[in-house]
């Protein structure tokens, strides 16, 4: 037996002692049990808690991040191997933030190593939820027009400034946030700053969506001190850490819309959903119109799983590239799609708001439907993507 067939043993022997059976049910769309981490997370279920904690201590959180860092400083073939055993026992992902998905990665590339141990084990722990602070009211696709200024006052920045559609902002703990430190350069003057979100002079206004939830939030700052040690990087290479965290950041928002592709959010695959309300013949969907739509559907979720699958080989050590934006852009029009095509299959049930006589999947199939709509504005708008695989994928001229 090779070292890493014992591994693998090993590996399966440690899931089964020590996963929570009580998790053993598939994570739901938007679930209060989601792992978020960080001070202000509580869940309904303590085993989310419990599974976190088991994962970090063992470093499988983070596998291939060093020990130092709050990893387990695993090979890439190690780290396969866990994950392929984790998805075999049907295993949740231990945390999930955006400290982890899009911090993270750009400090390892950036960061001093001073601030690697300092902030990145309590990502890997999950003690620590971080937000987004990129967009403001006048700079959204114009990111680089941002105006929240930090004043540099010796030992620490004077940071003022606004910013919005900060998700999760009423939930986080830190924020990474783009400022401008040079008023005369646009892309040039723009720093990468982290910023504790107890700072006095923060306020989070929430913003309420259409679909009736508030995970977007208003971020004022006023005379905000920051330690001149939570700058990421030298003063005004803010746009090139940017640019390469947006690269993260639209890699994992691919990912997470492509897993979700095949099923209601209550987990049920689309063709199960159809034969609940469409009925059935000889064991298909009755409707044939539907049918056809969920074998179309169903075919393109496996084309755009190949797809993210060949962009992230091709990746490989070196991360994200430009291809993301290819990979986000397919992911954000499939999954408006498929929830236009759920609309569609619960007919009248697919207006559903609240309550009886309609089911809680019922429910969430709307608000979900509404949700969708900003999977192509989110991460940056499907045209800016566009213009990113025009320029950087294919070298088309300006």
């Amino acid at each position: 037996m090779s070292e890493l067939d014992r591994f693998r043993d090993d590996v399966r022997a440690w899931i089964a002692a020590n996963y929570p059976p009580s998790l053993r049910e598939p994570l739901r769309v938007d679930s209060p049990d989601t792992p978020w981490g960080g001070r202000k997370t509580r869940y309904a279920n303590p085993d989310v808690q419990v599974w976190m904690d088991r994962m970090a201590a063992k470093g499988w959180s983070t596998p291939e991040w060093q020990p130092e860092h709050g990893g387990a400083g695993l090979t890439p073939e190690h780290a396969r191997v866990l994950r392929e055993e984790l998805a075999a026992a049907g295993c949740r992902p231990p945390v999930i933030s955006f400290g982890l998905m899009m911090l993270a990665p750009v400090l390892h590339e950036f960061a001093s190593e001073e601030q690697r141990r300092h902030f990145l084990p309590p990502i890997a722990r999950g003690e620590i939820r971080w937000c987004q602070g990129y967009s403001e009211p006048g700079a959204g696709s114009d990111l680089a027009g941002l105006k929240t200024r930090a004043e540099d006052l010796g030992d620490h920045y004077l940071v003022n400034g606004q910013k919005i559609w900060t998700s999760y902002a009423d939930q986080a703990d830190w924020i990474f946030c783009l400022v401008r430190t040079n008023p005369e350069s646009k892309h040039g003057g723009i720093s990468f700053l982290l910023i504790d979100m107890a700072s006095p002079g923060i306020e989070v206004r929430p913003i309420q969506l259409i679909s009736g939830k508030s995970p977007f939030c208003e971020v004022f700052l006023t005379d905000v001190r920051v330690p001149k040690q939570n700058l990421v990087g030298k003063p005004g290479e803010g746009w090139k850490i940017a640019k390469r965290l947006l690269q993260h950041e639209r890699a994992s928002i691919s990912t997470h819309l492509q897993t979700g592709l095949g099923g209601s959010p209550a987990g049920r695959p689309l063709a199960e959903l159809a034969r609940s309300y469409a009925g059935e013949r000889d064991g298909r969907i009755a409707d044939a119109h539907l049918r056809d739509a969920v074998a179309r559907h169903e075919m393109r979720s496996e084309a755009i799983a190949l797809t993210l699958r060949r962009v992230q080989e091709e990746s490989g050590k070196q991360g994200p590239s430009a291809l993301s934006s290819i990979t986000k852009s397919l992911g954000a029009q499939h999954n408006k799609d498929k929830h236009e095509l759920m609309v569609e299959i619960l007919s009248l049930a697919g207006t559903a708001w609240d309550g009886a006589p309609f089911t809680d999947e019922e429910v969430e199939v709307c608000r979900q439907w509404l949700r969708s709509k900003g999977n192509s504005i989110e991460g940056g708008t499907s045209e800016i993507q566009t213009n990113i695989v025009a320029k950087q994928v294919l070298g088309l001229p300006d």
